[in-house]
């Protein structure tokens, strides 16, 4: 086979590698149901079993009791088989309950197991590459969804095709001894029902998943009319009518697919569903003549009637359990692809251990971009940040420097160039070991619907229970008396979202923070952590009215001192005080030195300070414009 044929689909090995890929899936979903319920499972297969048996037995024992009662067998006979009838009777009424009890317990158990797995697997990935990838977020969404209840259903779905398959092997064999011409006959007209319903659950699959992205786009036009965030701008600029019509199009274009695949199986069922009764209402008619011609007794013929019901019924049941296990299989996959994903940022197997800070920390020739289709957002930073010393970077929009902080953290490797901790590459250590030395503030911070002491601890855990260290970071960042004045302190939520229509009005439940309190929040969370050797602050104040930003930074430069520190800000008149000024243009570094020394040299950090202060001083400065655009 050519290496297009094997693309094309079409082959044994693809094929083979397909019920390779199945089975696997399915001893993942058997393995996560042995591990979070064994008992459980063990009794609801169990159950299942039993409940495939019982249809058997209760034909075979009606048959003996309508021979019996036509033959006039002895009473004392009858009354056994009427006793285990009854029997049968019982135990055909409660097992279904059991059995949908121990489904529900699996499901819950499993999915629990299967959830702490996936985001275990989620907190495993230590760069930003995939969060920012929109086909990885779709097959994380589906992922959610295949470890759900997924894995509990896939092992239902099999216990279920096991249980109509104990009912069919019975049946089968009851058949053959009353006709072998008829057992085939039934098996023939059943065969297709179980192919069709496979058939269409592939389909449905393939559906879902080429929808995804529709159903996420619709998710978000409907989170934008529907969050506060947005609540503002919908209703200023009148948008919300087209969001609505965007949100109803992705809609309606994931339910024509539906619809297309449901008239499918509609027309397919309705075929099947018609051979179905033509080979029932066959096997009647032949049933009643063997009768009539005395081959068959009355209980032959009962027990006829019910095994080639039981067979048309517990083929269909099959079909439909295969179709749902193979459903919650094909969405399964999307689970391991997540779980079991490599990382996107290589680790070795011996790291190297990360130094204290004693000399500083050097990028030499780093080069990144964000895919190869993508333009490089660095060209070659070479850049040395002294350990104690505050370092400044400036620039434009898309200069890069944000882009810079995501590579210190490790969030991105360089594409080409090293980034040295004290002579370490950071590439060659555990991310989460260089991360518990950086503190940082980032320009779309965080604000979590905690409580304010929570807010404030996730800067490092150990501090949950430590209210003083909490505090004394607050009061660092100037938002200790907001916090105190809430209506419990700091154990007030700072949040609106999870509370009852009737607490609404009750401003104990939950406030607001203004963005400015909430910015001061997340640099408490990065004043917090005491033995973190480097401080990354991006954009620490923007949004803040100058009374604010003063405090800000006069609070910045008391933690800071001392430490290695790294602010990137627009606002040139907070960057001037540092050791020394980096300025960022088009991915490169073009000037550095400090804000007089720029000043004096006239370059592009001058004509950006002209530009401000021109701002307040009501005048345009004169000179050439800045390179790469406006600031």
């Amino acid at each position: 086979m050519t290496q297009d044929d094997s693309a094309a689909g079409g082959g044994p090995a693809r094929s083979a590698g397909r019920r390779l890929s199945l089975l696997s899936r399915l001893s993942t979903a058997g393995a996560l149901a042995g591990r979070a319920c064994p008992g459980v499972l063990v009794a609801h297969a169990a159950l299942a079993l039993l409940t495939g048996a019982v249809p058997v037995a209760a034909a075979w024992l009606t048959k003996r009791m309508l021979d019996g009662l036509v033959e006039g067998g002895p009473g004392r006979e009858l009354i056994v088989i009427s006793a285990a009838l009854a029997a049968v009777g019982v135990l055909g009424r409660l097992a279904p309950q059991l059995s949908q009890f121990c489904k529900a317990e699996t499901d819950r158990r499993v999915g629990l197991l299967a959830q702490r797995r996936l985001f275990d697997a989620v907190n495993g990935f230590t760069g930003l590459g995939r969060f920012e990838n929109p086909r990885f977020l779709d097959e994380l969404r589906l992922a959610r969804q295949g470890g759900g209840s997924n894995p509990g259903q896939a092992v239902d779905g099999i216990l279920g095709a096991a249980r109509s398959g104990l009912t069919i092997a019975g049946f089968l064999v009851s058949l053959w001894l009353l006709s072998p011409l008829m057992t085939v006959f039934a098996v023939l007209f059943g065969a297709p029902a179980l192919a069709a319903e496979i058939s269409l659950s592939r389909r449905r699959a393939r559906v879902a998943q080429r929808m995804s992205p529709a159903e996420r786009r619709e998710f978000f036009y409907g989170n934008l009319l529907s969050s506060v965030q947005a609540a503002k701008e919908v209703r200023l600029f009148g948008i919300g009518r087209f969001l609505r019509d965007r949100m109803i199009d992705e809609q309606r274009a994931v339910n024509t697919a539906k619809r297309t695949v449901d008239r499918r199986g509609l027309k397919v069922q309705t075929v099947l569903g018609a051979l179905s009764a033509l080979a029932t209402g066959g096997g009647l008619l032949w049933s009643i003549q063997a009768a009539h011609e005395g081959r068959l007794s009355v209980g032959d013929v009962m027990v006829f009637t019910a095994a080639v019901a039981g067979v048309q019924g517990c083929l269909a049941a099959i079909a439909a359990d295969v179709a749902r296990t193979h459903h919650a299989l094909t969405l399964l996959g999307h689970y391991l692809a997540v779980v079991t994903a490599e990382p996107e940022l290589p680790v070795r197997a011996a790291p190297e251990r990360l130094p204290a800070l004693r000399r500083g920390i050097e990028l030499r020739d780093v080069w990144f971009r964000y895919s190869p289709g993508h333009p490089w957002v660095l060209r070659g930073v070479s850049l040395f940040i002294p350990q104690g010393a505050s370092v400044a970077l400036v620039g434009l929009n898309g200069a890069g420097k944000s882009t810079l902080v995501k590579l210190l953290c490790r969030f991105y490797d360089p594409d080409r160039g090293a980034i040295l901790w004290d002579r370490v590459d950071i590439g060659e250590v555990r991310p989460e070991e260089l991360r518990r030395r950086i503190g940082a503030v980032f320009q779309d911070f965080m604000s979590y619907d905690l409580t304010a002491a929570e807010s404030i601890a996730l800067g490092d855990l150990s501090a949950l229970h430590d209210r003083e260290r909490v505090r004394t970071a607050a009061r660092r960042a100037g938002v200790d008396g907001v916090l105190h004045n809430l209506p419990h302190g700091y154990d007030t939520l700072l949040s609106r979202s999870f509370f009852l229509e009737s607490d609404k009005d009750d401003p104990s439940t939950g406030v607001v923070l203004s963005g400015g309190q909430a910015q001061r929040v997340a640099l408490a969370r990065a004043f917090l952590g005491e033995g973190r050797e480097l401080l990354v602050l991006d954009e620490p104040s923007a949004g803040l009215d100058a009374r604010a930003e003063y405090e800000i930074h006069t609070a910045i430069r008391t933690h800071r001192s001392g430490r290695t520190s790294l602010l990137i800000s627009h606002r040139l008149s907070a960057v001037r005080d540092a050791d020394r000024i980096v300025v960022l243009s088009g991915g490169r570094i073009i000037e550095e030195g400090t804000h007089d020394a720029l000043l004096a040299a006239g370059g592009d950090y001058q004509r950006l300070f002209a530009l401000q202060a021109a701002g307040y001083q009501d005048q345009h400065p004169a000179g050439h414009p800045v390179r790469g655009g406006t600031p």
